[in-house]
């Protein structure tokens, strides 16, 4: 498995984590760390990914609300919520890395862990977000 697709499985673990108990992301991170053998730059990337999900997650939260037509984050699968957040994240903030890439790997992510049903939805509202963030 590529090692940037594992620091997004780890960050995806961390904000999973947070979403059902709220608080400082270091020790979640530093937890989901220590049960993963991530090289330093996967984990400096997963890192950067979950900082960056909570320090901007009330103007994510607010994007993906604005893409997720007639439906609210509380309405969402905690897998999907987490792939979005992330896959938001990318978007807005990360904006060096393909957009493709950012929401294949989304998508991907919400696929493994909540199935085909999740995979498109976190499709679309990502794909809406992307196209209306250019």
């Amino acid at each position: 498995m590529r090692p940037r697709h594992r620091a997004r499985q780890l960050a995806l673990r961390v904000v999973f984590q947070l979403d059902q108990a709220p608080g400082d992301w270091r020790p979640a991170f530093a937890y989901q760390l220590a049960e993963d053998d991530l090289p330093p730059e996967s984990a400096a990337f997963a890192e950067e990914l979950v900082a960056l999900v909570q320090e901007h997650r009330a103007e994510i939260d607010s994007a993906l609300e604005a893409a997720a037509t007639n439906w609210r984050l509380e309405q969402m699968g905690r897998v999907e919520r987490g792939a979005l957040r992330l896959g938001a994240a990318e978007l807005l903030w990360r904006r060096q890395d393909p957009r493709a890439v950012t929401l294949d790997e989304a998508v991907g992510l919400a696929k493994e862990l909540g199935g085909e049903d999740a995979a498109r939805f976190v499709n679309g509202v990502l794909g809406r977000l992307a196209r209306e963030a250019v």
